[in-house]
């Protein structure tokens, strides 16, 4: 759908509700966990072309159980393979929605700020002649004062 001027609310209701249903999808997914960029760095990585290799070796380990070592367990490996496909199947419609989700708030965003200026324009031109607008102006004008040094951009959207 082309992009278009977005008129849309959520209700407290409708964020709290939002809010449970994805509760819900962790409280589905408890084994869910959070690795350190060390732990990450250190892991083998299974990418979508790994995905095949893994399949492969399901079926391999499967149908030639005598040349693995005793120790090793095929069952967790079949339980490892069918828990990478199926989060990798919600991965993809998570990133789907977080997509929308972002691509909507820089529109909405991008929407807002640029009302803002245009009232910040019209604050500070009748500042010039309207009695206690100054201050208002000033407020607004907060938003585009020089960071340490770096030059203020009236449209950067920072």
């Amino acid at each position: 759908m082309a992009y278009q001027n977005i008129a849309a609310t959520l209700s407290p209701q409708d964020i709290q509700e939002i809010k449970a249903a994805l509760q819900t999808v962790q409280r589905k997914m408890p084994f869910l966990i959070t690795l350190s960029t060390e732990e990450r760095r250190k892991l083998v990585k299974m990418g979508d072309k790994s995905l095949a290799f893994v399949n492969n070796s399901v079926t391999a380990a499967q149908s030639n159980r005598e040349i693995l070592p005793a120790t090793f367990d095929v069952e967790e490996l079949i339980r490892d393979y069918q828990l990478a496909s199926a989060l990798t199947e919600l991965l993809i419609s998570v990133q789907q929605l977080a997509e929308q989700v972002d691509d909507t708030l820089m529109a909405v965003g991008s929407e807002a700020m640029t009302s803002s200026l245009t009232v910040y324009d019209y604050v500070k031109t009748a500042s010039k002649k309207t009695p206690g607008l100054k201050t208002v102006a000033e407020q607004l004008g907060e938003r585009f004062k020089a960071i340490k040094g770096r030059p203020a951009k009236a449209a950067s959207g920072s």
